[in-house]
């Protein structure tokens, strides 16, 4: 996809951070936009920054939960009624839970991987059809850099993240035997300055609060940069398109020491942990 005028673009979580980015970014390029997120107000705003940033923007925003799969092949039909059908699609909604194994409650559990797994199966499904018949399609899924290595406290998030990255590559694989002109890319964001770590859920508020405020001291790449680094990578179609010099880090930590990552790793966790609570 080497020009983006005209083009349909689906983005879920568009209501803030790097769903949010994109659809500026690709405003700009003159792509028509179809931008969901649960927070009807908040991918309003959007569409609204959208037509600002491009002087006229094709734009519209649809309240949608992704884990909810009768809403998202609905909304599909509705993105069908309204644009035309897709071309590129990015499943970008998601959302963090910080918990241990022993601590994490079910119902939390459910819901994270019923958005951040669930909701990319859901838009991948569910748009694929209209994605192959466009002719010049993409699929982008956004996982992260914990679907490279295991962290304490995010099981539930690398199970996830690591999901999202064997669905993707396998999902290109079987876009490249049958020969559709779709392109498949699958993100892995480092630390990205999005609002993911305040809205997450598990534990108290306090150590909530206090993990919200470590992320965001590491967090050194903005939703911009990020955007355009996806743009690029849809541009050129790279399979695998790392976000953030600490994504590169991270993705090479595993292939040089393999599992023996685990035990500093869990070390640091621990002090970590102690902080947290002080």
């Amino acid at each position: 996809m080497k020009s983006f005028t005209d083009k349909v673009a689906v983005i879920t979580g568009a209501g803030s951070g790097i769903g949010r980015a994109l659809a500026i970014e690709l405003a700009g390029r003159g792509a028509r936009l179809a931008l969901s997120d649960v927070d009807a107000l908040r991918v309003a705003e959007t569409v609204a920054l959208c037509a600002s940033a491009a002087g006229k923007a094709d734009a519209k925003a649809y309240e949608l939960d992704v884990a909810d799969r009768d809403a998202v092949l609905a909304n599909a039909e509705e993105v069908a009624a309204d644009f035309g059908g897709a071309n590129l699609v990015v499943n970008n909604a998601g959302v963090a839970l910080g918990a241990t194994v022993e601590e994490m409650t079910w119902n939390d559990y459910d819901w994270l991987m019923g958005i951040n797994l669930g909701g990319v199966v859901n838009g991948t499904k569910a748009f694929l059809p209209q994605v192959i018949a466009s002719g010049d399609g993409h699929i982008v899924n956004v996982s992260s850099v914990f679907g490279f290595i295991g962290v304490p406290t995010q099981s539930a998030y690398n199970a996830a993240k690591f999901a999202v990255r064997g669905f993707t590559e396998a999902l290109r694989q079987e876009m490249l035997i049958a020969r559709y002109p779709v392109a498949v890319s699958c993100v892995h964001p480092g630390g990205i300055k999005t609002n993911i770590a305040r809205d997450a859920r598990g534990g108290a508020e306090q150590d909530l609060d206090k993990a919200a405020d470590g992320f965001e001291k590491i967090a050194r790449t903005t939703p911009e940069r990020a955007a355009q680094t996806i743009v690029r990578g849809i541009e050129r179609g790279t399979p695998r398109i790392l976000i953030g010099a600490d994504a590169y880090v991270i993705d090479a930590i595993p292939r040089l020491l393999g599992s023996f990552y685990q035990r500093p790793l869990a070390l640091l966790g621990r002090l970590g942990m102690r902080r947290v609570k002080k």
